[in-house]
């Protein structure tokens, strides 16, 4: 990500492989950015973000919308766990995991690889920061207990999309900027 300030106001460029989101509050810094970029390298502007690595993008009057439902429904889809019954909670009340209870993973790239999707979705969904980053502990040589408590967390994600929840507004840039 590259930050430009000018005059107090902002644009940002982030870049993944051959991705561009250019955005901030400095619309003749947008463009500034776009023209040289269109210059060195000949690129196409497909106007206002809609979706960007996995994160849906809405604008309304009240500000502006972030979401991964695509993503999370395609968590759900990969795990066949498009119609299973939704967990009310992101894990089983009273769960006690450990590092050595339970059947070792024969393969635990798929833990692996369902922790780290569930991590990226904390962007969106803080509330889940616990549950994940408490499986998170587990990566090194995960059991039978802890993918298990994974799936329930995914289940729990089925129940909250299906509410049709949006996950994070961001309402004031400048002052997100000076908070954070």
């Amino acid at each position: 990500m590259f930050t430009r300030v000018v005059d107090g106001r902002y644009t940002f460029l982030l870049v993944y492989v051959d991705d561009l989101l250019i955005t901030g509050d400095d619309c003749h810094g947008i463009t500034a950015i776009k023209q040289a970029l269109h210059t060195a390298f000949t690129i196409k502007d497909l106007g206002l973000a809609r979706y960007f690595l996995g994160i849906e993008i809405a604008r309304s009057p009240k500000g502006t919308f972030l979401n991964q439902q695509k993503y999370i429904l395609n968590i759900l889809h990969d795990k066949g766990l498009t119609g299973a019954k939704p967990a009310l909670f992101p894990l089983p009340k009273y769960l006690n995991l450990s590092l050595d209870t339970g059947d070792i993973l024969p393969d635990p790239s798929s833990y692996r690889r369902l922790v780290g999707r569930l991590l990226y979705l904390t962007l969106t969904r803080p509330d889940l920061s616990y549950s994940v980053q408490h499986l998170s502990q587990f990566l090194q040589q995960p059991r039978q207990p802890h993918y298990q408590a994974a799936l329930h967390l995914d289940r729990n994600m089925s129940t909250q999309n299906s509410r049709g929840e949006v996950n994070c507004v961001l309402t004031n840039f400048r002052k997100l900027l000076e908070t954070g």
